[in-house]
């Protein structure tokens, strides 16, 4: 998400070095100084008059200061888990899309969960621990 909104505000905050601006704040948050960050967007936020969905610095700025406890970026770089996304969105395509998706194939709601729910017990290594709670899995 860093990437999105402080990639989103450079525009405003830094017009003539976006990508200076942007490299800047990102090292920031990667390094646990969220509060830099929100002092760099505090000037260039928009008036309350401007709209949300036009008012990017605001929306960085609100989005950094009520998430301070899940910005610990820097732990999650250090227990080498991934920090974007993208991961998640790319299981997506592989572990849910390239099932369903199978030729001639089709699903009710019910079962498409219940499938969905063996995959993920078999990509997490869960076997028994789905088949040990199966009667308490709600779909």
């Amino acid at each position: 998400m860093y990437v999105n909104i402080t990639a989103d505000a450079s525009r405003v905050c830094s017009p003539d070095l976006q990508k200076a601006w942007m490299d800047v704040q990102k090292q920031q948050l990667k390094s646990n100084h969220a509060s830099a960050v929100l002092e760099a967007l505090k000037p260039f936020q928009e008036p309350e008059s401007v709209p949300d969905n036009l008012a990017v610095v605001r929306s960085a700025y609100r989005y950094l200061f009520n998430r301070p406890n899940r910005l610990d970026y820097q732990g999650t770089i250090d227990s080498n888990l991934p920090i974007g996304s993208g991961e998640i969105e790319s299981g997506h395509r592989y572990v849910i899309q390239n099932r369903l998706k199978l030729a001639g194939s089709w699903w009710t709601i019910e079962n498409a969960k219940a499938m969905l729910a063996l995959r993920i017990c078999r990509t997490n290594q869960d076997w028994d621990a789905y088949w040990l709670n199966l009667s308490s899995i709600s779909y």
